[in-house]
């Protein structure tokens, strides 16, 4: 059983969420605005929080960032606000996940179980490194090189880095890695992968248009491969 914090003023939303969640065997606590989340943050320590974005005394991601400063709590944001600007905003302001309204109780408690699999102590699942050119994945130090050079990535980043390292060659689809790598069902309006990996070409140094390492197929998914060999 997971301690589960869901900050929503709509009390329409709220009340049938914590009811929802309950049922699934999680404790949940409630808070209406940013203010009281923050304080329930620091006074009950839960293992998880729901946080809607259109509070009424603070902005959802001035309240995330509020939180990052205190806390690690895991933080699924989810709210109407389907525009992609927000949705980064929300992951580069420590969101973990990001589900849009409407959704079922169903939905929103899968996300909770993968957020909470991916917790900060789940184990690595090869001891081996995986190198693919010059890049190299350690999964037991959770450390990357490139061309020797340490590689820094969040969480998020270095294990789809590493799911697609370890399929190097192959094609990826979105489907896959967010079954895999998010453990969530695959949503047609989802842009999580596509914001991730656009970070990811940052860090190793390319653009979707002038690709090293990541290369997207068109209509199909993504593929990680060494860069060609100069002639």
């Amino acid at each position: 059983m997971a301690h589960l914090l869901l900050i929503e003023d709509d009390p329409a939303i709220r009340t049938p969420l914590v009811r929802a969640l309950r049922e699934h065997g999680h404790a949940v606590a409630s808070a209406r605005t940013a203010m009281s989340g923050v304080q329930a943050v620091l006074d009950e320590r839960p293992d998880l929080v729901v946080l809607d974005l259109g509070l009424p005394d603070l902005d959802g991601i001035e309240l995330l960032r509020m939180l990052r400063a205190v806390s690690a709590v895991p933080v699924i944001i989810a709210t109407a606000r389907d525009d992609e600007t927000e949705m980064v905003r929300g992951l580069d302001a420590g969101a973990d996940d990001y589900v849009v309204k409407p959704f079922t109780a169903a939905q929103l408690e899968a996300r909770v179980r993968a957020v909470l699999r991916r917790g900060p102590h789940r184990q690595a699942d090869a001891a081996d490194a995986v190198v693919v050119g010059g890049l190299r994945i350690d999964p037991g130090a959770r450390e990357v090189t490139l061309d020797d050079a340490a590689v820094e990535l969040t969480p998020r980043e270095f294990d789809l880095l590493l799911h697609l390292a370890s399929r190097a060659g192959q094609v990826v689809t979105k489907r896959e890695l967010l079954s895999e790598v998010w453990q969530v069902p695959y949503g047609g309006a989802d842009k999580t992968v596509d914001v991730h990996l656009s970070w990811l070409r940052r860090k190793l140094g390319e653009t979707a248009q002038h690709p090293r390492y990541l290369h997207t197929v068109r209509g199909v998914g993504v593929r990680l491969s060494p860069p060609a060999a100069p002639r």
